[in-house]
């Protein structure tokens, strides 16, 4: 590991203007930091330890929806009462993402920043071919084993698959990430690979994610997020499904309709198709199982993920099916 100087911040204006440094990384759970420290892939000359700043860790929950403070836990998130009952997705995906103790310690904002579980990516000394490391180096995943990478989303340069569950829960309800005076909407906060793929995240220099807030929907009230995964707990989707569903007052037919994935794409990846198809059409599963094979129209397999293409359709349409109560 790379010896580096340690700052605390004792405000987010000293945050800000340390993190806008060159070198210079933040520290706020350290979940992600240390590992990739660890690992030879993160080499900070500086990081700055933001934990100590006051007011960034609180939850508030409305009637017109819930504002998460960038350094709340992931655990008091998953467990706060009113997140259960007005957003269960965010709350279900955050209980299946890591293990307890990680949950305990990482935050809301160090969650969304977080960065891919590519082998290849976290293996310098291996593969030294990494564009996300080194920009123009090649990609060695492709050709390799690919049974964890990425369907959908991808480029020559990286097949990478985001890691995240939270961030596929915030992507289906149209979720902010609030920079301090600048505010994205989660899907266009993080980035398709292209030809740069070393830039995830939609963060300037010296920004700091400083909330993340969801708007109050019958849809995001009504949800669920499906996981399939190798073993029950402490992995990474194969793939994973953030659903929310509203009904009209028949009871029957969809009035709106939520779908995000996760484990399949290079970003949360937010199933605009399937949405669009069954709005207006009666709840019934072969209907949600046609629309949910719209999903993976644009899919491209390399190798080993191919049965990707197949499980991902089947996760959205049990999890729609499940919510709907049909399942």
């Amino acid at each position: 590991m790379k010896d580096f100087s340690y700052t605390r911040a004792a405000s987010l204006a000293e945050a800000r203007e340390r993190a806008g440094q060159a070198g210079a990384m933040l520290l706020a759970g350290g979940t992600t930091l240390v590992d990739l420290a660890k690992c030879g892939v993160a080499m900070p000359d500086e990081v700055v330890d933001i934990t100590h700043i006051e007011g960034l860790d609180a939850i508030k929950v409305d009637r017109d929806g819930a504002r998460l403070g960038a350094l709340a836990r992931m655990s008091h998130v998953a467990d706060d009462a009113r997140i259960r009952k007005e957003f269960p997705a965010v709350s279900e995906a955050l209980w299946q993402a890591a293990s307890a103790q990680l949950r305990n310690m990482a935050t809301i904002g160090g969650n969304l920043m977080q960065r891919t579980r590519c082998a290849y990516f976290r293996d310098p000394a291996s593969f030294p071919a990494c564009n996300k490391r080194h920009p123009g180096s090649g990609c060695a995943a492709q050709g390799g084993v690919t049974r964890n990478h990425a369907v959908l989303g991808t480029s020559s340069y990286c097949i990478a698959t985001n890691p995240g569950d939270l961030a596929v829960a915030l992507t289906a309800f149209d979720a902010v990430i609030h920079l301090g005076e600048r505010q994205i909407a989660v899907d266009d906060f993080f980035l398709l690979p292209g030809a740069t793929p070393h830039q995830e995240h939609a963060v300037e220099p010296g920004e700091i994610i400083t909330a993340v807030t969801i708007p109050a929907s019958a849809a995001a009230k009504r949800s669920t997020y499906l996981k399939v995964r190798d073993r029950q707990s402490y992995e990474f989707a194969a793939a994973s499904a953030a659903v929310g569903l509203e009904l009209e007052a028949d009871g029957k037919t969809i009035r709106d309709v939520r779908v995000a994935l996760g484990g399949v794409a290079t970003k949360p990846w937010r199933a605009r198709e399937v949405e669009t198809h069954l709005k207006g059409k009666t709840l019934a599963a072969e209907t949600v199982k046609r629309a949910s094979l719209l999903a993976m129209e644009s899919a491209v397999a390399q190798g080993d993920n191919h049965y990707k293409i197949d499980l991902a359709p089947r996760v959205i349409a049990r999890a729609i099916l499940k919510v709907g109560g049909i399942a």
